[in-house]
């Protein structure tokens, strides 16, 4: 597939797990893209990997403004333009309710949700001159959706549905100015993803939680996002999609396993 072809797609995070597959992914639909992340060793490493000089890299911190404002125009000088925007960063501590101080709230908070924001507001001016049609997907999370832990990391992430709910409405076709096109936002919430966060862990023992029988890989998630960036959602806007082997309906299982019959 082709699907991107002569567009260019800004993804955050993408040195790692799901970034990096979702880049890789849009890339191999024929996409441009940058790789921006905190590491910009491997970012560039991946971008290297890409070849074909449709993939760049660049450094940045989401939480610093000047930084994703720098990151936006490296974008556009390397391509030209700006038509999908990946927010991908989210940052989890791990910290009961009650160990949740103010730095550990801006820990979890900052990156996940406002520097989600301020990705957004940083490329909105491009995206809604996109001659394709703009496209933000937003890193959620089933955390984001149900009590599963994590509260800091759970609730910034369940911002992100609201969120693309109401710029959905607030860039729509009859609120855009001349020259504008209206942009879709929609967030792609995973559940349980083999990526680095799990190598001290032991994510084998989720399994059992998940109706699919297994956890998910980045290439799950990565195709859920290509879907929702492309024109053949062009008629999906507002959504939250879980791409999460079945476990928001897990406790249903649960109970009729418990109570056969």
């Amino acid at each position: 597939m082709a699907r991107f072809a002569g567009r260019t797609a800004l993804v955050t995070g993408a040195a790692h797990g799901i970034g990096r597959a979702i880049a890789t992914r849009l890339h191999a639909e024929g996409a441009s893209v940058l790789l921006a992340d905190l590491d910009v060793d491997a970012a560039t490493e991946v971008a290297d990997r890409l070849g074909d000089g449709r993939a760049a890299a660049r450094r940045c911190d989401v939480t610093a403004a000047a930084d994703v404002a720098a990151m936006v125009a490296a974008c556009v000088d390397a391509f030209g333009a700006l038509d999908v925007l990946v927010a991908n960063v989210g940052v989890a501590s791990g910290e009961g309710f009650d160990g949740l101080d103010d730095e550990a709230w801006d820990r979890q908070v900052g990156p996940t949700l406002r520097g989600t924001i301020r990705c957004v507001q940083a490329s909105m001016p491009r995206l809604l001159t996109s001659r394709h049609g703009g496209a933000v997907v937003m890193t959620g999370s089933v955390n984001g959706l149900s009590a599963f832990g994590n509260v800091g990391y759970s609730v910034a992430k369940a911002a992100l549905p609201n969120l693309a709910q109401n710029l959905t409405v607030e860039y729509s076709a009859a609120r855009v100015g001349e020259g504008q096109r209206p942009v879709r936002f929609n967030v792609v919430a995973p559940g349980t993803v083999r990526t680095r966060v799990w190598d001290t862990q032991h994510p084998d023992a989720l399994v059992p939680l998940y109706p699919m029988g297994r956890l998910g890989e980045p290439d799950d998630i990565a195709a859920a996002v290509a879907f929702l960036a492309s024109d053949d959602a062009a008629w999906v806007s507002g959504v939250t999609l879980p791409v999460e082997g079945g476990i928001l309906a897990g406790p249903a299982l649960a109970f009729q396993e418990r109570n056969p019959g």
